[in-house]
């Protein structure tokens, strides 16, 4: 079954050269691989020196790019084709999150999922449904999965940064503004900005507030 297939990807280490404080996943978007955005993880490292970041490959291969991967399928586009797609996912990501908190002896109170696209789809609906809240959900260019449903899942209110380009050709920036909606009638607080200008892809102004934003969250008493 394609939702418990084991995952894994690149990873990068503390920067500060010690044992991992920290937990950084990044979800790539669709038709790419981990590769794409272990990439943010140097420029996420200054300002979070004690993370780890690690960036999985999605468990399928993608459909219409056969060199990248894919968490769930896309013909339609439908709601109704998300909500399956992500249910199916779910599972294993959930299973690779949880051996990776157990690697580092960590707990979901220093897990920070931070998503691409089809990747923030998947940040947020799993995060949203897990037994305890991470802390904290970074989503660009993404979307989120069965709004009308989430009210009577949702089990877990981490903060969450929405970042979204004016001119994304592939998710409008009306997901943005979909997802803020969604998110507030299930009583979880999500910030937002836009990226003027930009298409679908992380412009420097997404990166700095993502920086920002993952430091605040993460940092806590040991």
């Amino acid at each position: 079954m394609a939702s418990m297939v084991k995952i894994d990807g690149p990873r990068h280490p503390p920067a500060n050269g010690r044992p991992a404080a920290k937990l950084v996943i990044l979800l790539h978007g669709y038709g790419a691989d981990g590769e794409d955005l272990i990439g943010l993880a140097p420029h996420l490292a200054r300002v979070l020196p004690d993370a780890v970041f690690v960036s999985p490959h999605a468990p399928e291969p993608c459909g219409m790019n056969p060199a990248g991967r894919q968490w769930f399928g896309i013909s339609t586009f439908a709601q109704s084709e998300r909500i399956a797609g992500a249910q199916r996912a779910a599972p294993g990501l959930n299973a690779f999150i949880d051996a990776e908190l157990a690697r580092y002896g960590l707990d979901d109170r220093d897990l920070a999922l931070v998503g691409f696209s089809q990747g923030t789809m998947m940040s947020l609906h799993v995060a949203l449904r897990r037994e305890r809240p991470v802390a904290g959900v970074l989503g660009y260019s993404g979307a989120l999965v069965g709004p009308d449903t989430l009210a009577d899942e949702i089990t877990a209110r981490p903060p969450v940064l929405l970042v979204h380009g004016d001119r994304d050709e592939m998710l409008p920036v009306e997901s943005l503004f979909e997802a803020v909606q969604g998110l507030g009638a299930a009583d979880v607080k999500a910030e937002w900005h836009i990226s003027q200008g930009v298409g679908h892809s992380i412009a420097q102004d997404g990166l700095v507030l993502g920086a920002q934003f993952l430091k605040r969250v993460l940092a806590r008493p040991a």
